[in-house]
């Protein structure tokens, strides 16, 4: 079954649910499409869109109802999957055409290596300093109850274990946990989050931006009485492959759920003490050091600088020319940053 919604605000291409229920019944599955609104505010599937669901093997959600609910208990044993190739062009690119095997391999790689790293180092070209351990880092089980499709992030590193700062530049914006407005908040020039441990402590950059990154973060955290200043966890792409040609500012809420999967992205979870939180901080083209090595390299992930990721891209030679040719377009303007307007 796919679920789709109703309402066209060009987040979701119209044409791909319909797409994907023809092609799935070309290939002889029984498939049938359910349409739900929009609501911005649910936190749990209706009573008839869980009975349809508990009465199909498998129920595929093209629509953002699915992020809304993947961090809540689900009892259901009907395979749900979140889909984040959002239009036609994404699912039909190497994006949603390579085999899911081979980056479900590619992050077990990196799960292994993150879990075992002495010194994990993120930074960035515009200030970012974030150093720690991965504490806690559970990989034995997911971080969801739907299966992201296409797979695209490792499991969150606990943000426990880390301290330091990170620039953002262009904005802050939401995370699709749940929806308010504004969404988004404009950072003009560079805004330092200095974070110790699972606390963001200060907020250093030009004045304007200082103030309003508060009034932002005061305004989520008392919307959802929640841990304004929590700070959860981190993860960043980990498949070249997506490509996202709109800029960010065209659609906040879209670019947040379809970006985040390119390596060229690192985001952590704040505001709020849970996965994903409230509040996404974003870095633009990552270094992360795992022990010294360089693992993403200026927006760039090289899996054969890990243990088993050369025996990973033996295995799945269509890998090649994805990491050796990675998709450059994550939403950033013409001036080659992420910008709000």
């Amino acid at each position: 079954m796919f679920i789709h919604e109703t309402e066209e605000d060009g987040y979701y291409d119209p044409e791909l649910a319909r797409g994907l229920a023809k092609a799935a019944a070309d290939l002889g599955f029984e498939a049938q499409l359910y349409g739900v609104p929009v609501n911005k505010h649910a936190t749990v599937l209706d009573p008839d869109l869980s009975a349809r669901i508990e009465a199909v093997d498998c129920a595929v959600f093209l629509a953002r109802l699915g992020d809304q609910i993947r961090f809540r208990s689900n009892s259901c044993k009907t395979t749900q999957v979140m889909s984040y190739a959002l239009d036609c062009n994404m699912m039909g690119s190497p994006f949603g055409e390579t085999n899911y095997a081979a980056f479900a391999a590619i992050k077990r790689v990196i799960d292994n290596a993150l879990a075992t790293a002495e010194d994990i180092h993120v930074t960035c070209s515009a200030g970012t300093d974030y150093r720690g351990s991965a504490l806690d880092f559970n990989t034995t089980c997911g971080d969801t109850t739907l299966k992201r499709f296409p797979l695209s992030v490792f499991t969150p590193v606990p943000s426990k274990g880390f301290t330091g700062r990170i620039a953002q530049v262009g904005f802050l914006t939401g995370t699709g946990s749940n929806f308010y407005t504004p969404w988004s908040c404009e950072v003009k020039d560079i805004l330092f989050v200095k974070i110790e441990g699972s606390r963001i402590v200060e907020f250093d950059g030009a004045e304007a931006d200082v103030d309003a990154a508060k009034a932002h973060y005061e305004f989520v955290g008392k919307r959802f009485d929640i841990d304004t200043y929590g700070v959860h966890s981190w993860h960043a792409g980990i498949h070249p492959g997506l490509s996202y040609e709109q800029e960010a500012a065209r659609h906040f809420e879209r670019w947040s759920g379809g970006a985040f999967g390119n390596p060229r992205i690192l985001h952590i979870h704040t505001c709020g003490g849970y996965p994903p939180g409230e509040i996404s901080l974003n870095v633009l083209d990552p270094t992360v050091r795992l022990d010294g090595v360089a693992v993403w390299d200026e927006g760039r992930l090289h899996p054969e600088r890990l243990e088993g990721g050369t025996e990973v891209l033996s295995q799945f030679p269509e890998l090649k020319e994805i990491f050796d040719h990675p998709k450059t377009a994550v939403g950033q303007a013409p001036c080659g940053r992420l910008a709000y307007a």
